[in-house]
Order: C-alpha cells, then sequence, then structure tokens
C-alpha cells in the first residue's frame, strides 16, 4: 500500500521548473503556494485522468486536500519518526547513486571491462605482505625489496624459483607463482590492471592491491575461450594398474558404452559420479592447466577425450557444450552491475572526486595539520579543535572533525588519512548540493519525502483508526445498509472498511479546511483556465 500512496503522490509532481516570474496561487495559513507547483501537478496528472475530471477548480479542490494532510503531517511531527527518518535515508543513498558516477568514465570501463571478457591473461606473481603496524618506512623497505627481485630477474634468475622461494602467497610453493588464465572480475583491479597493462614476457612495475605488494610476469595472452559443461571420469591411483583401468574404461566408451553410466559405476570423484561425471560450467583458470589444456583440444558437443592423468589422476572428459562469450550488447547489463559493485565503481567516484576537486574552491589550514601530523597523539585545547582546518566553497570543516575521523585508525599515517578525509568532505559538499544543481533529483526526492509522509500519516489517521473501531464500522453500516443490497457486515466486511475509510477521511478533510485559512487568488485562477481553454 505504500508503493501506490508514494505512485499517487508522484502523480502530483513533476520534474519541470520554471524559472520565469512565479505568482502565488493560494495561501494557506498565509504560507505561499505558488502556481509553478500547482501547473506542475496539472500536467503531469493531464494524461492520468478523463476529460470529465481535467477540470482546474475539481483539480484545485485536491491539490488543497494534499497539502492540508502534508501540513498535517508536519505538524503531528511524523518525519522526526526513526522509521520515516530510516527509510528517507535509504531512499535518497540509492536516487543519489547515478549522480555520483562520471557518465564518461563509466562507458570507458565498460567497454573496458568487455575487452579484458574477451581476452584472457596468464600471469604469475611474487606478493610480499605488509607487517600489520605498517608505516611510510616499512612501505618504502617493501616496495625496494622488490624492485631488487626485479634486477635479479633481469639478470636471468628464473621467476617461479624466486617466487616459490620469497613470496608471502602459499600457493606459490606449490605453482611458483602462476596464476593460471584469467579475464576481467577474477582478479582484484589493481592486479588485473597491471596484469592486462605488461607485455606478454615482461615484468610490471612494484604494484599494491588490498592483500600487499605485488610484482607480475605476464606468460600469455589469448582469446577468452568462452565457458565449458564437461562430464569426466577420473580415477585417482597414480600406479601402474590404474593407467590399464583407464584404458579399459576408454575402450568401453569406444564400443558405445554410455559415458554417464560408466562415470556412476568407476569414476572415483563422488561428487560429479552421481550426475554422470557432470562439472559445474568453467571458464579459464578455474581448473588446473593440464586439465583445462585437454578440454580445450575438444571441439564438438559429444566429443571424448583420450584419457590423459593430472596431479588429481588420471581423466576421461566428454565435452557437453562450449559456451562463447556474449556479445557487447548480451553482456552489458552484467557488466554494468558487476562494475557498480567491484572495485570498478570506486574508480568512478574517484574520477567524480577529482573533477569537483578542480571544481571547488578548497583551502587547508597547514599550520593545523602540520601539528597533527608531526604528533597525532597530542591533546589539542578545546578552542583549537574548534578552528577551520579545512573550506569547501563556504562550508567550514573544523579540526574536531579530523580528529574524530582519524583517532581509531593509528596504523595509517596521518597524511593517508587526511587525504581520504578531504576526498570524504568534497563528496559529502558535492552530495549536499545535489539538490541546487539537479532540479529532477530535488522533485524526485520530494516526491518520495511527501509520499512516505502521507502514507505515515493515513495510516496513523484512517487506517489504523478504521480497523480498530468496531463500534464506529457498525454504525456507519447500519446507516448505508440500503447500498449493500441485503448482505450482511460480516460477509462483505473488506468492501465495508473500504467505504468506511473514505468517508472518515472526506470527514477529517472537512475539518482540516475548517481549521486552516486557505485564501484563493481568483485572478490566477482565471489566467490558469484561459491558458487551458477552460
Amino acid at each position: 500500500m505504500k508503493n501506490n500512496i508514494i505512485a499517487i503522490v508522484f502523480l502530483f509532481l513533476g520534474v519541470n521548473s520554471f524559472a520565469q516570474k512565479d505568482e502565488v496561487l493560494l495561501t494557506i495559513n498565509d504560507e505561499p503556494i505558488y502556481v509553478s507547483e500547482f501547473k506542475r501537478i496539472y500536467e503531469k496528472n493531464l494524461d492520468q485522468i478523463n476529460d470529465s475530471e481535467k477540470g482546474i477548480d475539481k483539480n484545485l479542490d485536491l491539490f488543497i486536500n494534499y497539502k492540508l494532510k502534508l501540513n498535517e503531517a508536519y505538524k503531528l511531527k511524523l518525519d522526526t519518526s526513526k522509521t520515516y527518518i530510516s527509510e528517507y535515508k535509504s531512499y535518497k543513498n540509492q536516487l543519489m547513486t547515478p549522480y555520483l558516477q562520471d557518465e564518461d568514465f563509466k562507458k570507458i570501463m565498460l567497454q573496458e571491462a568487455y575487452d579484458r571478457t574477451i581476452n584472457e591473461v596468464r600471469a604469475s606473481h611474487i606478493l610480499i605482505t605488509p607487517p600489520k603496524n605498517k608505516t611510510k618506512i616499512d612501505t618504502t623497505i617493501l616496495v625496494k625489496r622488490l624492485d631488487s627481485i626485479v634486477t635479479k630477474i633481469k639478470e636471468g634468475v628464473p621467476f617461479e624459483k624466486l617466487a616459490k622461494k620469497i613470496s608471502d602467497d602459499p600457493s606459490a610453493k606449490i605453482n611458483g607463482g602462476d596464476l593460471g588464465y584469467f579475464s576481467a572480475f577474477r582478479m582484484v583491479y589493481p592486479f588485473e590492471e597491471a596484469a592486462y597493462k605488461t607485455e606478454v614476457g615482461k615484468v610490471s612495475k612494484v604494484f599494491k592491491t588490498k592483500f600487499g605488494y605485488h610484482i607480475l610476469k605476464v606468460t600469455d595472452k589469448r582469446k577468452s575461450k568462452g565457458a565449458f559443461e564437461v562430464a569426466h571420469i577420473l580415477i585417482r591411483d597414480m600406479n601402474d594398474s590404474t593407467k590399464t583401468k583407464v584404458d579399459s574404461i576408454y575402450q568401453k566408451i569406444l564400443e558405445g558404452n554410455d559415458f554417464s553410466e560408466l562415470a556412476k559405476k568407476y569414476s572415483e570423484d563422488k561428487g560429479s559420479a552421481v550426475k554422470g561425471g557432470v562439472l559445474p560450467r568453467f571458464t579459464s583458470g578455474r581448473m588446473v592447466p593440464s586439465f583445462e589444456n585437454e578440454v580445450f583440444k575438444l571441439t564438438k558437443s559429444g566429443e571424448i577425450s583420450r584419457p590423459f592423468k593430472t596431479r588429481y589422476g588420471w581423466h576421461i572428459v566428454k565435452l557437453i557444450k562450449n559456451y562463447p562469450v556474449k556479445t557487447f550488447e548480451e553482456l552489458k547489463p552484467q557488466l554494468e552491475a558487476r562494475i557498480r559493485t567491484s572495485g570498478r565503481g570506486k574508480l568512478s567516484i574517484n574520477k567524480l572526486i577529482s573533477d569537483l576537486k578542480s571544481k571547488y574552491k578548497i583551502s587547508v589550514n597547514k599550520q593545523l595539520l602540520n601539528q597533527v601530523i608531526q604528533d597525532r597523539d597530542f591533546e589539542f585545547p578545546e578552542e583549537q579543535e574548534q578552528n577551520s582546518i579545512l573550506s569547501i566553497e563556504n562550508r567550514d570543516i573544523n579540526f574536531l572533525q579530523f580528529l574524530n575521523y582519524i583517532k581509531n585508525k593509528k596504523y595509517l599515517s596521518v597524511e593517508s588519512l587526511w587525504e581520504s578525509f578531504k576526498d570524504d568532505s568534497v563528496l559529502n559538499y558535492y552530495k549536499d548540493n545535489l539538490e541546487y544543481i539537479y532540479p529532477e533529483y530535488k522533485n524526485t526526492l520530494q516526491e518520495y519525502k511527501d509520499g512516505l509522509l502521507l502514507f505515515d500519516l493515513m495510516k496513523t489517521k484512517i487506517w489504523d483508526a478504521s480497523q480498530k473501531d468496531d463500534e464506529g464500522l457498525t454504525m456507519y453500516f447500519e446507516k448505508n445498509k440500503s447500498k449493500y443490497k441485503g448482505k450482511e457486515l460480516a460477509e462483505i466486511k473488506g468492501e465495508v472498511i473500504n467505504d468506511y475509510q473514505r468517508f472518515l477521511e472526506d470527514d477529517w478533510v472537512k475539518t482540516l479546511r475548517k481549521e486552516n485559512k486557505i485564501k484563493i487568488k481568483s485572478k490566477e485562477i482565471k489566467k490558469l483556465k484561459k491558458s487551458y481553454n477552460q
């Protein structure tokens, strides 16, 4: 029901703004309501109502009733309830999301994501993780350490050997840092970016991710092979008799025995055996390379591999289907969703912040900032805490806000925290001023705000009251019994409740009209009627 009420409000409010001189159409308790607001509501409503309901007078009555109800909601302080504030805040955050993206940058990111979906890269890496209480000195040491490793690689020391010896990635002890093939969204974005921008056979510069500091070597790039659905038979034992057993199963397949039944009978991969050997659909990098390489040799659905060995045992694989990468247009909605929920979404916001910082007038109290950089634990006097440390246009942000921001983040340097604080402050300033920049955002937000209030008001004044008022409902039914054609209240209680609610609302609106002073400017009404040929 709440959505219905909000939808009704949307009919009353439009998105057009009026730059011309605005005349007062009416006042309610001396508060002016302008012609532009009524016109916006009326014109948006025209396509939703019958010709017989398009009269200015009738719509003005509805408009006045609506404004009276909203006034009542504010008088009852319904806009201060925790539920209302929570819902309004949630919707506001949702509504502003598109305004926090740089559209041109989003298009670039979208095309990049698709290009990296249709092209795969294979890379090996060495990871050095910093200590938990890292400092600026620690960071410098880590970068120098990785730089020295790069030098050794250039001098001819095998990457794999260094990865096994030095890397903090536990898997490197087994795979020499080889991560296999991957495509877009499979790695954190900084890692993906480094891999795709490094040439085959080259080693990247040192780069940072949330896991630590890396260098990587790109060993291959190729077109994506899409996704594969296969079934397999696995024999785990690696002794000499196992090969004989696998060959005998393979011979049964060549003789026409059903692959699915053979998998159920012989496969030692119990998870897939019960499904006839069928594995979940996978893309490059999901299986060990020795398994993937044999699968990629199969080109036709139903084709079966010769027995081959991986570190897990002997396999026979049947290709069920190969799913090529979809077109850009087909993948676009999925890519947009992945970008929003991955690190790429943050990149678009960062681009917006960068643009805002170059646009806004920003000033920093460097004296205060330097004081806290030199000694973050110093107890600053209370009066100093109220001084402005950052100004964005006409907004001053006091020193205390920054001190609170860094209080429980001892593991990060003051310099890095300052940059984050400044970025957050710039973005918050932009968010707080969205309604002055984008009229459509302001109007849509107001629509929802009014809709929530109207819903809560109607629930309080009419719907809940009518549900609890059995005596009033019975009296209303008895008084209007003739229109229900002899039916008993129990038979048509839902219909009677609806009618009783309309009765209570009409009676309540009459009371509101008596309690509030309404003055209509007849001259403006005549102008409106003339402009709409009424």
